[in-house]
């Protein structure tokens, strides 16, 4: 009686041979599982390495002038974090310099690529406490440009600084999300973080400096933070949660059009209304006559047959007609600084006028003063009389004296007045 598990094998390996070529090298891979996460990276330690490195690998990175003075200062903690990991590092002020280097106690092969990242990232401004944490395993870090994605200078600052956000607002809310370090700087933004933030992050900051908001992208990456907390929808597509965030194309008037209704604007003319059209030039059959050629203008003005010599004599005697020009028009320009200025007052004329008036007007004065001089001194005049009368009447008679005393003063007093 045959065995029903041997039957069993045939009839399972038929089908494989059935499928022909296109299988043929396609095994089951046991260590190969989707519960393995693919982005983990595992710990390197001494151990994996004990007898280090055979050969010595280095890597040299320039930096800016003004990064000199801050290098200096925290080099020594630079090269305390590389030593841990068995890292040389060197800092050139002359050439202006970083290079880091593999020694015999280096046991951890991809740490050179950490230490290069390391000094890159200090000379694109990255703080030196921040950037020694790439040398961490979960740590990752990329350098995006952004300079050469827009041509227009202004619109490029725009958008870098909409990327910045108000007080640096939309820059934190992408931190926060892609759990990634974020410094834009220049024409380059440098992030450090773990593989997919730094993924998700390069799509954000790419789009946009090509004029896509990252508020879009910040929205889609909350409602997939939210998503990834619930266990249901771990297997469910989630395409129907996300936003599906439309383009608006504003109507706007095009620089070449624009171009094309100024010149039929210039062919109507100046005084031409904005909606007159151009007046239509009058057909020809015949093509326009072409411009003349360097040799066709030689020719015409008998340059063209002129030897070596006479050409060079021509241009000379040019030569030497502008520099004359030249000289007559700074010694003009010397001159003008001895030539009085025109005096720019009153005219001569307006001048006697003015005079003829002044003394008339003197005259009137002086002879209203003469009449107030006359007028004074008879007053005074009439007021020594009256005292002298008063007097010798007090002296003859004091009863009189006493009766006309009255009469006297309302004298005075209408003199006075």
């Amino acid at each position: 009686m045959a065995d029903p598990e041997a039957e069993k094998v045939p009839e399972a390996e038929a089908p494989a041979e059935s499928k022909g070529k296109k299988g043929k090298h396609r095994k089951e891979k046991p260590w190969d599982h989707d519960g393995i996460d693919h982005w983990t990276v595992q710990p390197f330690s001494k151990d994996d390495n004990p007898n280090g490195l055979l050969e010595e690998s280095s890597f040299a990175v320039l930096f800016p002038k003004y990064r000199e003075k801050y290098l200096r200062e925290v080099w020594s903690a630079v090269t305390r974090a590389l030593k841990e990991h068995g890292i040389r590092c060197e800092l050139n002020l002359v050439e202006g310099s970083m290079t880091v280097k593999t020694t015999r106690k280096t046991y951890d092969p991809y740490a050179i690529m950490k230490a290069r990242d390391l000094i890159k990232l200090l000379a694109r401004s990255v703080p030196a406490p921040q950037a020694v944490k790439i040398m961490e395993d979960n740590m990752q870090c990329d350098v995006i440009k952004i300079g050469g994605l827009i041509r227009n200078k202004e619109k490029f600052v725009k958008r870098r600084q909409r990327l910045i956000g108000p007080n640096g607002s939309t820059l934190k809310a992408i931190e926060l999300l892609t759990e990634c370090y974020v410094l834009v700087q220049g024409n380059t933004v440098s992030a450090m973080g773990p593989y997919k933030g730094l993924k998700t992050l390069r799509r954000i900051v790419e789009d946009c400096i090509k004029n896509i908001h990252p508020i879009y992208h910040i929205k889609t990456l909350m409602i997939k933070r939210e998503l990834a907390k619930d266990p249901a929808l771990a297997n469910e597509n989630w395409d129907r949660f996300l936003p599906n965030f439309k383009k608006k194309n504003v109507k706007r008037k095009k620089p070449l059009q624009a171009q094309k209704e100024a010149a039929k604007q210039l062919q109507a003319g100046p005084d031409a209304g904005p909606g007159t059209k151009a007046k239509k030039k009058e057909y020809t059959p015949f093509p326009p006559a072409q411009p003349l050629s360097k040799i066709d203008k030689q020719i015409e003005s008998g340059e063209y047959f002129l030897s070596e010599e006479q050409k060079r004599a021509r241009a000379a005697a040019a030569q030497e007609a502008k520099q004359a020009k030249r000289v007559e028009e700074r010694a003009k320009q010397r001159q003008a600084a001895f030539i009085a200025p025109k005096e720019t007052g009153v005219p001569v004329n307006k001048k006697e006028k003015l005079s003829e008036e002044r003394s008339e007007d003197l005259k009137s004065i002086a002879e209203g003063l003469k009449k107030k001089v006359k007028e004074g001194a008879a007053k005074r005049k009439a007021l020594t009389e009256a005292n002298t009368k008063e007097g010798l009447a007090t002296f003859l008679s004091p009863e009189a004296a006493s009766a006309g005393l009255a009469d006297e003063k309302s004298k005075k007093k209408k003199l006075r007045s």
